[in-house]
């Protein structure tokens, strides 16, 4: 898949096939991210990769702190809700996610079990937890990098036919994935990436995101008009 085309055509993926990911294919699409720039070639990022029983446990982690009441417990610090043009695309798109899945607005009990799909890695058959030296915390540069990182792995993971969602939901109870995910303790875990194959009957699937012009996100100073 040529990169305008993959970049073009990709979207996020939340329901996958029961159909397990080899490791090569993976390796392979890490190894593509990890061509990704970074500050002064730092390369600040470690990628956790978890399956099969690992996963099952941080998914089962996840759902029971949160459906107890358990605070979210994140390792990076949280932007809060969002406001102005910002909550409006957020709203949009959980809008468009609804409407596929055919979730009322008055449905709690369905508007609940979409939000635990999050804390369930969206039932993916892989999760990729990306976290950075610790050492390194304090300030955004590593984030920045990261972001960097984790776009390369879902477009990557585009252009070789699996789907993939950046979940920040998925380590919002960061001591359950710490745990299960084996992570150090002189990492800091930034978020992690469902991955694995589509469901090409999974509604939500079809959704595609809206975005701005060009004339909306940049300014041109100097060139002639």
């Amino acid at each position: 898949m040529k990169l305008d085309e993959a970049m073009k055509t990709r979207r996020s993926i939340r329901g996958f096939q029961d159909k397990p990911v080899p490791r090569e294919l993976i390796e392979d699409v890490i190894a593509l991210a990890n061509r990704a720039p970074s500050s002064m070639n730092t390369q600040p990022w470690h990628l956790h990769v978890l399956t099969g029983k690992p996963l099952e446990m941080v998914r089962e982690g996840n759902s029971s702190r949160m459906l107890g009441g358990v605070p979210p417990v994140r390792e990076i610090v949280d932007h809060g809700a969002y406001e102005g043009p910002h909550r409006d695309r957020q709203v949009e798109i959980a809008k468009q996610l609804f409407a596929a899945m055919g979730i009322a607005r008055e449905d709690k009990e369905m508007r609940q079990d979409w939000v635990m799909r999050g804390f369930r890695q969206f039932d993916a058959p892989v999760s990729i937890v990306v976290t950075f030296d610790k050492s390194l915390d304090g300030g955004t540069i590593a984030h920045f990098d990261l972001g960097a990182v984790t776009y390369g792995l879902v477009l990557a993971a585009w252009s070789r036919g699996l789907g993939a969602v950046i979940n920040g939901q998925g380590i919002m109870q960061s001591p359950v994935v710490r745990e299960h995910a084996q992570i150090p303790e002189n990492e800091v875990i930034m978020t992690c990436v469902a991955l694995g194959w589509p469901d090409e009957e999974f509604s939500a699937n079809a959704v595609v995101s809206t975005r701005r012009e060009v004339n909306e996100v940049a300014s041109f100073v100097g060139f002639d008009d």
